[in-house]
C-alpha cells in the first residue's frame, strides 16, 4: 500500500455541504457520504434492478446492487494502490447507478422516449436528482446533503459536462434543475477518485458480462477464444486446468482478466503521473485529459470485447425480447399515469394533481425510475390485467 499521493483528494480540505452540519466525531466526510448512500432507499432498490437480464430471469445474474458492490471493491483496490482516498472512490462507485430505472438500458431508452416532449431522461442526471431532492430522510433538508466532492464526482465521473460545443442549456433537465450545478466546475474533469470509479465500472461490467453471458447460454467459452487478450486468458486457464468445466474456466478467467485490467490501469496512470506531476486534486481536474486511464495497448482488446458482447449478448434475440417487453411495460405505465394521475399511489398522486403537464410528467418519470423490475411488472399487472382488480 502506498502513502497518500499528493494529488489525492483530502477529506480534511473538503469544500463541505450545501446545508451546514456539524462534523462527525467518528467518520470522515466521505465515509459519512458512503454510509448515507448505503442507507438510502434508492440504493436498496438496486437489488432488483438488472444490468442486462430482467430480475425474474434468475437469481445468479448481476443486479445493479451486486454490480455496484463489485465496482466498489475494484475502486477501493485501485485507489489504495495509487494512494488516493479509498472512501471517496468507494462512495462514488456505490452511487454511480442510483438513477437507473428498471430494466437496464432498455428502461432508460424508453423513459427518455416518453419524456422527449418534457426535456428527456438521463440516468446520470437522475442520480443527482435522487441524492439532492428525491431521497427524504432528514428533517433539515431534502436529499442526502452529500459533500461537494461526492456531488462533483457523481456528476462528472464520465468527464466534463460542458465544453466548447456544450453549455448548461444543453444538459439534461435534472442537471439544470440543481441550483449549484455550475459550482461543481462542470467544465473540468472530475477528481482522481471519481475517475477511478468510472473505469472500475468499465472493468466490472466488461468482465462480469462475460460471466453472465456464459451462464445464460448466450455464448460459450470457445466463442471467446478468438478475442485478443480475453481469448489468451481463457486458453491459459484451459491449458493449466484441463479437467475443470466451463463454469470454473469462466470464473478463473474472469478473475484473471479483472487483475489484468487493474494492473494495466495502474501502470498507465503511474506513467501519466510521472509525466504530468500533478500536485493536487485541483490540478487533476484542470488537466486537458483524464489522469486515470487504460493504456493504448488495451484499447484494441477492449473494443473487440465490447463489440463481441454487443453482438452476442446485448443484441441477442432473447435479450431483445426482454427489452421489447420491458419497453412496452414502461410505456404503458407512463401513459396511464400521465393521463390519469389519480391512479398514482400516495404521496405521488398528491404531487401530480393539479400541476402543469410538464411537471406532472417529471413526477411520473421520478416514480417509474424509482421502481424495481419486479415492482414495475406488478404495477403493470395491477393496471392492465382485467383479472386483477386490486
Amino acid at each position: 500500500m502506498e502513502k497518500r499521493a499528493p494529488f489525492a483528494t483530502r477529506f480534511e480540505e473538503s469544500r463541505g455541504r450545501y446545508f451546514e452540519e456539524a462534523p462527525s466525531a467518528t467518520r470522515t466526510p466521505f465515509q459519512r457520504d458512503r454510509d448515507r448512500i448505503i442507507h438510502a432507499t434508492a440504493f436498496r432498490r438496486l437489488k432488483q434492478k438488472t444490468q442486462v437480464f430482467v430480475a425474474h430471469e434468475g437469481d445468479h445474474f448481476r443486479t445493479r446492487l451486486t454490480h455496484s458492490l463489485e465496482v466498489a471493491q475494484i475502486a477501493r483496490t485501485i485507489a489504495r494502490t495509487l494512494g488516493l482516498d479509498e472512501d471517496l472512490a468507494e462512495t462514488l462507485a456505490l452511487c454511480h447507478d442510483l438513477g437507473h430505472p428498471p430494466f437496464g438500458h432498455a428502461g432508460e431508452d424508453q423513459l427518455d422516449a416518453c419524456m422527449r416532449p418534457f426535456d428527456g431522461f438521463d440516468h446520470n442526471a437522475q442520480s443527482l436528482r435522487i441524492v439532492t431532492r428525491l431521497e427524504r430522510r432528514y428533517p433539515q433538508f431534502d436529499g442526502l446533503n452529500l459533500s461537494w466532492e461526492t456531488l462533483e464526482g457523481l456528476c462528472k465521473h464520465n468527464g466534463p459536462l460542458t465544453g466548447p460545443d456544450t453549455s448548461v442549456t444543453d444538459l439534461p433537465a435534472a442537471f439544470r434543475d440543481f441550483p449549484h450545478l455550475e459550482d461543481l466546475e462542470i467544465d473540468q474533469f472530475a477528481g482522481p477518485e471519481a475517475q477511478v470509479a468510472a473505469l472500475s465500472d468499465d472493468i466490472a461490467y466488461n468482465n462480469h458480462d462475460i460471466d453472465d453471458g456464459i451462464a445464460a447460454g448466450l455464448f460459450t467459452v470457445e466463442d471467446l477464444m478468438e478475442l485478443p487478450v480475453v481469448g489468451d486468458v481463457f486458453r491459459g486457464v484451459r491449458i493449466e486446468y484441463p479437467a475443470i468445466d466451463d463454469r470454473m474456466v469462466s470464473y478463473e478467467a474472469v478473475r484473471r482478466l479483472i487483475g489484468l485490467w487493474i494492473n494495466d490501469l495502474v501502470g498507465e496512470t503511474r506513467a501519466r503521473v510521472k509525466r504530468h506531476k500533478p500536485k493536487s486534486a485541483a490540478e487533476v481536474r484542470a488537466m486537458d485529459g483524464p489522469l486515470i486511464a487504460f493504456s493504448e495497448g488495451l484499447e484494441g482488446p477492449q473494443r473487440a470485447l465490447r463489440a463481441f458482447l454487443h453482438a452476442r449478448m446485448y443484441k441477442h434475440y432473447k435479450v431483445n425480447r426482454m427489452r421489447s417487453k420491458a419497453k412496452r411495460v414502461l410505456a404503458d405505465l407512463f401513459d396511464v399515469f400521465l393521463a390519469e394521475p389519480q391512479t398514482l399511489p400516495p404521496p405521488w398522486s398528491g404531487l401530480a394533481v393539479p400541476v402543469p403537464e410538464a411537471l406532472r410528467a417529471r413526477i411520473v418519470c421520478d416514480y417509474i425510475a424509482g421502481m424495481t423490475d419486479t415492482y414495475a411488472l406488478e404495477e403493470h399487472r395491477r393496471l392492465f390485467d382485467s383479472r386483477s382488480l386490486v
